[in-house]
């Protein structure tokens, strides 16, 4: 079981103080927060994709690879990337290079976002999200797994024996989440490709998420991917924690009234206990996380949200301490003492190179730099087999 923390890289007033950070001030506390994740002894950082104010994390790729410059185990991985305003081909360009950097320390989430503007701002149109979302993963399935792709679709130009570089670090893609909170073609999506499901349950209640997950899983066996239970679950959260729950109640309320997402609507009482929001002592945030096992079945990713709504760096930090202190030692004992061994564990990087290679040692690409025209694009190894075999030797 993974667990970490995940940041929408929000820049928001803070209503207590009376303070808005900066770029640079909130930047440079997403870097603090990401190596006090790892300090604490939890597994992952994720930050979202915005191209947006109030939001700076325009630029997921770059901020990741710094922070993987600066720890030593902590997996990386984004919440979310935009796979329908992104070009799949820049994708796969720039998460295999992040792969590399950061030595298979990293995956990613898909998603479509939830800012409408964004899909002008990029030359694309909302009412096609879905569609977008489809042809665009199906493509950089193929990028990262074929050495000389050929292909055509509706919403970008074609490609004509393209090679995506760098190619995935050992010949094993990154591992890919698809996040959604509604849509089940996205879990039918997911299914369909054997990967990871990411149920950002935070602002919705279980009833809808029930369905959903249990859909994926159903699917994803339907696929041959493995059993129901083998199927890749990952879940977020929000959480504020204090000593006591009264202490946590009064210190986040003011957060909790002003925050964009939640002010204005149903009291933070009622939110908690119409969504996975924890307000309250370690032992309460405990109990509260084990539900969700209760409610979905066994998992293998939780992230947390700590740091939205204007929340200081300091709080932050504090909640960093509790919750690796006294809440993840807890959780993760509990969580695998009740276990189901037919239970498949959070991929890695380790994990995947061995379930395609074994003991062997992994091919490693090495794409040649005369392979195609560099004015068309064309490549002469197009039609002739025995040469892009001579190219790309398999190990």
């Amino acid at each position: 079981m993974q667990f970490g923390v995940f940041s929408v890289s929000d820049i928001t007033r803070d209503p207590v103080s009376g303070e808005t950070p900066s770029e640079a001030q909130r930047i440079d506390a997403i870097v603090q927060i990401a190596r006090k994740t790892e300090e604490v002894g939890l597994d992952v950082f994720a930050i979202g994709e915005h191209h947006n104010p109030p939001f700076f994390s325009s630029s997921p790729t770059t901020l990741l690879s710094h922070i993987a410059a600066l720890t030593e185990r902590l997996i990386v991985t984004t919440a979310t990337t935009l796979i329908t305003t992104n070009d799949p081909v820049r994708i796969a360009e720039e998460y295999a290079m992040l792969q590399h950097l950061s030595k298979g320390r990293m995956d990613l989430m898909l998603g479509r976002g939830n800012t409408a503007p964004v899909y002008p701002w990029f030359g694309q149109d909302i009412r096609q999200g879905l569609p977008l979302a489809l042809e665009n993963y199906n493509l950089l399935h193929r990028l990262w797994r074929e050495d000389v792709v050929d292909w055509e679709g509706k919403f970008r130009t074609p490609l004509q024996g393209f090679t995506s570089v760098p190619r995935p670090l050992d010949d094993v893609p990154p591992f890919v989440w698809h996040g959604s909170i509604r849509t089940p073609e996205i879990a039918e999506q997911a299914a369909f490709y054997g990967n990871g499901y990411f149920a950002n349950n935070i602002f919705w209640p279980k009833e809808h998420y029930i369905r959903l997950i249990e859909f994926y899983r159903q699917r994803y066996a339907h696929y041959g991917h493995g059993t129901a239970k083998q199927a890749i679950v990952g879940l977020g959260g929000h959480v504020y924690l204090a000593r006591n729950s009264q202490d946590a109640k009064k210190e986040f309320r003011p957060y909790f009234n002003a925050a964009p997402v939640y002010g204005n609507g149903p009291s933070m009482e009622d939110f908690m206990e119409m969504t996975p929001l924890s307000v309250g002592s370690p032992q309460e945030v405990i109990d509260k996380t084990l539900t969700f096992r209760e409610y979905f079945g066994d998992y293998q990713r939780q992230l947390f949200l700590l740091d939205h709504a204007g929340l200081p760096l300091k709080t932050v930090l504090n909640q960093l301490d509790l919750l690796g202190e006294e809440v993840v030692p807890v959780l993760r004992k509990e969580l695998a003492a009740k276990r189901d061994p037919e239970v498949a564990d959070a991929p890695t990087h380790a994990s995947l190179v061995k379930a395609k290679y074994g003991d062997k040692a992994p091919r490693q690409p090495r794409p040649n730099a005369n392979r195609g025209d560099n004015v068309t694009g064309a490549s002469p190894y197009q039609d002739s087999a025995p040469e892009l075999e001579a190219s790309y030797p398999a190990l």
